[in-house]
């Protein structure tokens, strides 16, 4: 999936219609499922799709994080992470 622009602190973001995201017990993990398949996450992953499409904005969520683990420094890296996730589809910019 292509992107015009990057995304911003300021976009709110959403899981694209086709992903699920949801607790695997048989995995132990979150997980993506949409029709091609499955994607396991790992805890970090999880805590920013769940914490970033709960949030009014990419940056709500990346304070919300960097309180939860006492990091000042978590904006970059967040909004990083999800531009891949925006770019393999996995989330789309809320309209």
């Amino acid at each position: 999936m292509e992107q015009a622009e990057p995304l911003s602190l300021a976009d709110a973001v959403e899981f694209s219609p086709t992903h699920h995201f949801r607790w695997e017990e048989a995995q132990q993990a979150h997980v993506l499922l949409y029709p091609e398949g499955i994607v396991k996450l790992n805890e970090t992953a999880a805590a920013i799709l769940e914490t970033a499409t709960a949030q009014s904005s990419i940056g709500e969520a990346a304070t919300e994080l960097a309180a939860r683990y006492q990091r000042n420094d978590l904006h970059e890296q967040i909004l990083k992470f999800l531009e891949v996730a925006y770019a393999k589809g996995w989330i789309r910019i809320k309209s």
